[in-house]
């Protein structure tokens, strides 16, 4: 060391023949050098009869030079890591209550905001000096907003604070109280109400960047639209962190909805998000909602303000490119209306200017229910809920009843400042004491359900009370620990539907061996030996990675001829296939609006939800028949769709229309995402049997190709050795009667159905099905596709994120009835069919 300090250096020594340890200690005096050296004795006895002298000044020395490296690496600690300053912005609001709100304060540029703005800025900085663990750390303040009420003052706080004060800090600001004081100019500014948060770090990053600031105004009787930059022409910008301050006049509210919304996924560690806020600042305990990932336009993105501001928020970060959103906003007249008195039999009520039944017998049927809020437990509800009972409800809840054996019932719904969710609506009915339910089974909870279906093996109270007490027929099997009555196709499917695993636990082979797909028993030994033991291909497919193995009808062939022992390797992200072959026709199955509706089972698609399905039409019926897309120019559907009728020839392409991307059948020739295509080639499969329906596919050429889009895009075509297991769900979508006989549905439905052990199926049908259908739906009936879904696709959602054709629509015994599951022409068995006459 050469700084002009002390130093104290310490050398070792080896010599040889004797191993001999030596030391030197030298001290740096103003620039000359002292040595004092303690040499290695000649004689090994002499160096243990040192003097104590020697030994305590060799201890002390030692022990000075340890000392003086500790209280050197405590300065490069406290200075270099403990004293590192860090910035801190703070976002909060203040209310000054000796001055009226004037319309000057809503324009940034004014003469009134600048003044009243100084003032403010100067009562910050006077507050801030006023504490000891703030004021020496302050850098900066800025006031961003004003509102109504007097006024309220929106602003932000700069500070830098050592990285061991921060925790500090935060608690000094968190405690800090604002009153009067007194201003260098004349007067005094009153205040309330002041708070003060820590901004996210991804904010904090640009806070005095204005460049994409927006002040806006609604107009009366109008919808103010806005849009992130670039929308939709290019990408929004990355690194960068754009606002809204939205306003109404005085005494509204305000509506705003997100019409389309398209960010990074929200599975990025920091990723891009937009913030709602009911302020006109970014505060915690006022953010309404966090967006992130991509929304259909058909989801419910609409939010109300409390008052007549609100804070649209923008960040990014570096990484991918997306649309973003496009976002209107209106006002309504503020009101107080919430809850009230109601004495008519029945009617609808919901979470937003909703009123309070009151007749008879009371019960309220809660159709949607989304109360939900990032780590809030749904037993306690401390923020949002209903109240009825005095039991508080809140969270995301399947359709669900309450009653009340009076004529009177008090329904509370309360939410606080912070997050919001879509909010719920109900039904209010009354009822007679003595008949809840007329001509149906009354659930324990007060539900009313169709008497067939009790003792059906499904919980469909909600409460098991439907379940209890039955006794099982013919057709079921019960459970061991709940006791319930459950279909026997269930058993030995690889799901465990009794909870207590009674379904499956009968179902295994002995020590040792392994259970094939087909319940052959195999010897544990024979797993991944490159033969076929099972005969279904189970005992080579899930063996690690892809080997090469035998060829066989259930083992997959890459395009070279090479074979392999893995389960359904295509599309899988890993390039199995020497030749990569598994991986190169993958662009299909994607779904630009995923799922996010939280209800199954015969509602509503969501618009785009399933972009492959297509309605085809004629100009004497309308739509006819479903189909899928599995390329620019290639349609699948059931052959049945194109038989000719006295009335009408099916087969004759020029027949058909159809329409792709189209959700609402009412908006097929006005929506701007529908596509429409003539048909120009009909190829039915030859075998088709027009009655056993074996063989019920066909393929359909498009006059033109189409553009995939949002809305269209193509579905996957399985390989012949893909595994749809028993058991797994999958979805039926399309525009069929919603009841047998019925008309058909004016928007695209879907249901979540399960595949059903093809066996215990065939029975319920009594043996009519053959290699080429597979078989889905429930026995218990109730869901199900129907006349006019025939050709349409059975979507299963695999585990690489693609969705594949798994079955076509095909035939059933009437719609949604008890132990007539619905059948599907299987696509796995139709591949080198479809390969032959598609060209895929």
């Amino acid at each position: 060391m050469r700084s002009g300090k002390d130093s104290i250096v310490c050398h070792c020594y080896c010599r040889c023949p004797h191993v001999i340890l030596g030391c030197s200690v030298g001290a740096s005096l103003n620039g000359f050098e002292e040595m004092v050296e303690f040499l290695p004795a000649s004689d090994t006895k002499k160096v243990e009869k040192m003097s104590p002298k020697t030994k305590l000044l060799i201890a002390g020395l030692v022990l000075g030079a340890l000392l003086l490296s500790l209280t050197v690496g405590l300065l490069v600690w406290h200075f270099a890591y403990r004293n590192v300053p860090v910035q801190k912005v703070y976002t909060g609001y203040l209310r000054v209550t000796n001055y009226p709100f004037i319309n000057a304060y809503e324009n940034p540029s004014s003469a009134e905001f600048a003044d009243l703005s100084s003032k403010v800025v100067e009562m910050l900085q006077k507050t801030y000096q006023t504490s000891p663990a703030i004021g020496p750390h302050f850098v900066q303040c800025n006031v961003t907003a004003f509102s109504e009420g007097s006024v309220i003052s929106y602003y932000w706080s700069e500070f830098s604070v050592p990285t061991y004060l921060e925790a500090n800090l935060d608690a000094a600001m968190s405690d800090l109280k604002v009153q009067t004081v007194t201003l260098r100019q004349r007067g005094a500014l009153y205040v309330d109400s002041f708070v003060a948060y820590s901004t996210d770090p991804q904010m904090a990053r640009t806070f005095r960047d204005n460049k994409c600031m927006f002040f806006l105004h609604a107009t009366d009787g109008a919808a103010t639209k806005f849009s992130s930059p670039g929308f939709p022409n290019a990408p929004y910008p990355p690194n960068s962190r754009c606002q809204w301050a939205l306003r109404a006049d005085a005494s509204h509210m305000i509506v705003l909805h997100f019409k389309t919304f398209k960010l990074e996924s929200c599975k990025a560690s920091k990723g891009d998000y937009v913030n709602v806020y009911d302020s006109l600042t970014a505060v915690e305990p006022r953010i309404m909602i966090k967006l992130c990932g991509t929304y259909p336009p058909s989801y419910n993105l609409t939010f109300i303000s409390s008052q007549n501001v609100m804070f649209v928020t923008l960040v990014s970060d570096d990484r991918e490119k997306h649309p973003g959103f496009k976002a209107e906003f209106s006002q309504i007249p503020r009101t107080t209306l919430c809850g009230g008195t109601i004495r008519d039999a029945n009617g609808v009520i919901s979470s937003v200017f909703f009123q309070v039944p009151e007749d008879k017998f009371v019960k309220v049927r809660f159709q949607m229910f989304y109360l939900y809020e990032p780590g809030v437990s749904i037993t306690s509800c401390p923020n949002d809920y209903v109240e009825i009972n005095n039991v508080r409800y809140c969270g995301e809840r399947a359709p669900f009843v309450v009653s009340n054996n009076s004529s009177k019932m008090m329904v509370k719904f309360r939410s606080d400042q912070a997050y919001v969710d879509t909010g719920f609506t109900a039904q209010y009915l009354s009822y007679e004491p003595k008949n809840p339910c007329p001509g149906q089974f009354t659930c324990k909870s007060g539900r009313c359900i169709d008497k067939g279906r009790k003792c059906d093996g499904w919980n469909d109270c909600g409460d098991s009370s439907d379940e209890v007490g039955c006794v099982c027929s013919d057709k079921q099997f019960r459970c061991k620990t709940s006791q319930y009555c459950k279909p026997r196709f269930f058993l030995c499917d690889g799901v465990n539907d009794c909870g207590d695993g009674t379904d499956e636990q009968d179902c295994k082979c002995p020590d040792a061996f392994l259970k094939c797909r087909n319940g052959k028993c195999v010897p544990e030994a024979q797993k991944c030996d490159n033969t076929d033991n099972c005969g279904d291909g189970t005992d080579e497919s899930d063996c690690g990675s892809a080997k090469p193995t035998d060829c066989t009808a259930y083992t997959y062939k890459c395009q070279n001829g090479q074979c392999l022992n893995k389960l359904n390797p295509e599309c899988d992200s890993v390039a199995d296939c020497t030749d990569g072959s598994d991986e190169t026709f993958c662009d299909c199955g994607k779904r630009p609006y995923s799922r996010k509706t939280r209800i199954v089972g015969g509602v509503n698609a969501d618009i785009g939800e399933w972009p492959w399905q297509v309605s085809l039409q004629t100009k004497k019926d309308g739509h006819t028949c479903g189909a899928s897309l599995v390329s620019p120019t290639i349609l699948l559907c059931a052959a049945h769709c194109f038989q000719d009728t006295s009335g009408i020839r099916y087969s004759d392409p020029s027949v058909w229309t159809a329409y792709l991307g189209l959700h609402d059948q009412a908006t097929r020739t006005t929506s701007k995402d529908v596509v429409i295509r003539k048909i120009k080639r009909i190829a039915a499969h030859k075998q088709f049997n027009d009655f056993t329906y074996d063989n019920d596919i066909s393929v359909l050429e498009l006059e033109s190709p189409v553009t995939y889009t949002d809305f269209i895009q193509p579905i996957c075509i399985p390989e012949s050795t893909h595994v749809f297991p028993v058991g797994k769900s999958i979805w039926v979508t399309g525009w069929g009667a919603v009841t047998e006989g019925g008309v058909g549905a004016a928007v695209l439905q879907k249901a979540e159905i399960r595949i059903i052990n093809q066996t215990e199926c065939n029975k319920l049908l009594d043996g009519q099905l053959t290699s080429r259908m597979i078989c889905a739906g429930y026995v218990s009936g109730g869901i199900d596709a129907c006349q006019g879904d025939s050709g349409g696709p059975l979507s299963s959602v695999e585990a690489n994120g693609k969705v594949y054709l798994a079955g076509v629509v095909s035939w059933g015994e009437g719609c949604a009835r008890r132990n007539k599951p619905g059948i599907y022409t299987k696509v796995t068995e139709m591949r080198d069919w479809i390969k032959q006459n598609a060209g895929l």
